[in-house]
């Protein structure tokens, strides 16, 4: 798998390094504070995890799945709720877990329709964020990474349900994603 990424942006202990860095300054932020933590499938299921690890906090985990790529390199710009959380998020801190701020549309649309809850506070966690890409204002209170425009897959994030398990952030190769668009 390794022959079809142009460049490795991130390595291993870049984002380990980074993760603690962030689990930590979660930690302080939570300190005394009843946490959940809502993962989105499923690009975000590694980060999450090492994330989790990393915060020296008792938590709550739950996950949501939407759907906005299909199978597509492109936002369709139409995100569908797949999987709701299973845990109420109202009275609660919650943070929103992602693997990747791009466009900004689908976590505008989960944070909107978790507020809607009346959560005690609404945060978002992010591994990456492309600055550059997005098409609507969106905070996004703890970013890993800022990255340029790639099309990146690895540590989670997919082409095609492939490259997930890659222990890095690299860059795939324009030739492997342009001919299934042509």
């Amino acid at each position: 798998m390794r022959e079809m990424i142009e460049q490795v942006l991130l390595d291993e202990k870049q984002i380990a390094e980074r993760i603690s860095d962030i689990g930590k300054k979660i930690s302080q932020d939570y300190q005394g504070k009843d946490l959940l933590l809502i993962g989105v499938l499923k690009g975000a299921f590694i980060f999450l995890a090492d994330l989790v690890r990393a915060i020296d906090l008792p938590i709550a985990l739950d996950f949501v799945a939407v759907s906005s790529y299909g199978f597509s390199t492109e936002t369709t710009g139409v995100v569908r709720i797949i999987k709701d959380v299973d845990y109420p998020v109202t009275g609660k801190h919650v943070l929103l877990v992602e693997d990747i701020v791009d466009s900004g549309l689908t976590l505008r649309y989960l944070a909107q329709v978790l507020a809607e809850q009346k959560p005690a506070s609404l945060r978002i966690c992010a591994l990456l964020d492309k600055p550059e890409r997005r098409k609507v204002s969106l905070d996004v209170d703890y970013v890993g990474f800022s990255i340029p425009n790639e099309f990146v897959v690895g540590y989670g994030l997919d082409y095609n349900g492939q490259y997930r398990n890659l222990p890095f952030v690299g860059a795939l190769k324009h030739s492997i994603y342009s001919k299934s668009e042509a």
